[in-house]
């Protein structure tokens, strides 16, 4: 139906004042959708809120092994880290959601879509884009952005029309939260120099409280995690189980100054316990299987599939290029890794793997087990002609 339009919707404040905003500015009946990618909240709750702010229908859809599975495993295969230091946690799951909301809005007949982002973030561009992809008929709506409705005007509105939002007010921060980590931005952290309070934290514990370590072993097949000490599990329950033991540890805790899309600055402070922890392990298993070459260029594949994630780019053609990349690069990284979880930190303390390059009786200098290395001197002498030519040349000058 035309005279519809779904709404992504969180159960947060804007979200719920956009319902509102959405009726009276388009005529059009709001349809509330919500997408559980693990964010932890009682959509039952986020459902009931939606339908009492007005909306005519509230949705709410089950995607967590969908986005485990299609979302989180690609990154894992691309070691996605944004400005080599953190997961991309929101960028990960705004796709997914904004694809529920084109798919809902189609199979409803309707012609467009909302969001409740404000004018200065990033979520804005990954909504508008991916939605774009899938659905280019699909007008896409901001409720927030659009009429310039501040948080100060948010809170106000929401007062005045007796909506059943959480108290909140201007100075909290801004939480977002999936399977993949949680994180905080805003109020306080909007000064680089202010240091998190601890109570900011809420899925790690403090890694300077001293405890005993915990190891873990983490067995993937073909880049895949499919099993924690030895345990199968699905993607999704292995993340929820190593977040919860990482995180005891206070693994995954990040403080970063990261440069948005839209070409500004942000402070954002992540948790992301298992995503630190599988990164590390799947880095190291690919160092034990996958050639020199292929690494090195791996690096550089990485960097670009991150930085097209965070720019919304996930219904891209380049994207969808370097995924087919990465998943060959996969088909020999197998095997177990073992972690050491202590003190803020995953450290790697084993990896094997029957598919392993690395040869013992290559890799050894004990005397009486060395290699035949008579062919080390003609190689060498070949490897530095270039810069032995280089240098006659030079120095002729």
């Amino acid at each position: 139906m035309a005279d519809r339009v779904v709404l992504a919707s969180s159960g947060g404040l804007e979200t719920s004042v956009g319902i509102g905003w959405l009726r009276d500015a388009t005529g059009k009946d709001v349809v509330a959708l919500a997408v559980d990618v693990g964010q932890g909240d009682d959509l039952d709750v986020v459902r009931q809120r939606a339908l009492d702010c007005g909306a005519v229908e509230s949705l709410v859809v089950d995607a967590k092994d969908e986005f485990a599975d299609e979302y989180v495993v690609p990154a894992l295969r691309a070691n996605a880290l944004h400005q080599k230091r953190y997961p991309l946690v929101s960028a990960l799951s705004r796709p997914l959601i904004a694809k529920h909301l084109a798919l809902t809005a189609k199979q409803l007949g309707a012609d467009s879509v909302a969001h409740g982002c404000t004018g200065v973030g990033n979520d804005q561009v990954r909504f508008a884009a991916a939605v774009a992809a899938i659905a280019p008929d699909l007008r896409t709506l901001a409720p927030v952005r659009d009429p310039g409705l501040h948080r100060d005007r948010a809170i106000a509105s929401a007062q005045e029309r007796g909506l059943p939002v959480p108290h909140v007010e201007s100075s909290h921060h801004s939480v977002d939260q999936n399977l993949w980590g949680r994180s905080v931005q805003s109020a306080s952290l909007e000064d680089p120099w202010s240091a998190p309070a601890e109570a900011l934290y809420a899925s790690t514990h403090d890694p300077a409280v001293p405890q005993q370590a915990d190891e873990v072993t983490i067995t993937f097949d073909r880049g895949v995690p499919v099993a924690l000490d030895g345990q199968r599990f699905s993607v999704l329950r292995l993340v929820q189980e190593l977040d919860a033991v990482a995180g005891k540890h206070g693994v995954g805790r990040i403080d970063v100054v990261e440069d948005r899309l839209t070409g500004t600055k942000s402070r954002e402070v992540y948790e992301a316990p298992a995503a630190i922890a599988l990164i590390t392990a799947h880095e190291e298993l690919e160092s034990l299987t996958l050639e020199r070459d292929v690494l090195r260029y791996k690096r550089g594949v990485e960097a670009e599939w991150a930085g097209l994630v965070y720019d919304g780019l996930w219904f891209g053609g380049l994207k969808r290029g370097l995924d087919a990349f990465l998943e060959h690069t996969q088909q020999h990284v197998s095997g177990d890794v073992r972690l050491r979880l202590q003190g803020g930190r995953a450290t790697v303390t084993g990896r094997r793997s029957e598919q392993s390059l690395y040869d013992f009786d290559l890799a050894t200098s004990e005397a009486g087990d060395e290699p035949d290395r008579s062919p080390a001197r003609g190689f060498t002498e070949l490897w530095s002609l270039p810069g032995r030519i280089t240098a006659r040349r030079d120095a002729a000058n």
